[in-house]
């Protein structure tokens, strides 16, 4: 499951299987890119939460509610791409069917948890 550098886990581990495929260090300064394998059963929420960085995700099986504070709410479906800004709370549904699987790439600072719940 993902977590920090230092290997503890952030806030979405205990809710969602996750799965940290890469990380590596980003041309960015002061940025790590971590990828990140989420998998929501059909009907449980992520719980609001942000990211210290972008989040650029993509919908590999399944259909997602994604509620981003202060936008529409974006139903997406399998094969959509999504884009969350940097500490922007948001929350992911899975409408199923089945479990939903997403693909994530986050542009963050290693020096702070990968996911923090917040309120919506």
């Amino acid at each position: 499951m993902a977590g920090t550098p230092d290997g503890q886990q952030d806030d979405l581990a205990g809710t969602l299987k996750r799965t940290e495929v890469q990380r590596a260090d980003s041309s960015i300064a002061g940025r790590v890119i971590v990828q990140v394998l989420t998998e929501i059963p059909e009907g449980v929420e992520s719980g609001w939460h942000t990211h210290p960085g972008e989040e650029v995700g993509y919908i590999m099986a399944g259909t997602v509610e994604m509620r981003i504070r202060d936008r529409d709410t974006l139903l997406l479906h399998t094969g959509d791409g999504f884009l969350i800004p940097p500490d922007t709370p948001h929350n992911a549904r899975d409408l199923g069917p089945g479990t939903g699987r997403m693909l994530s790439t986050y542009i963050v600072s290693p020096d702070r948890p990968l996911a923090s719940f917040t309120d919506g």
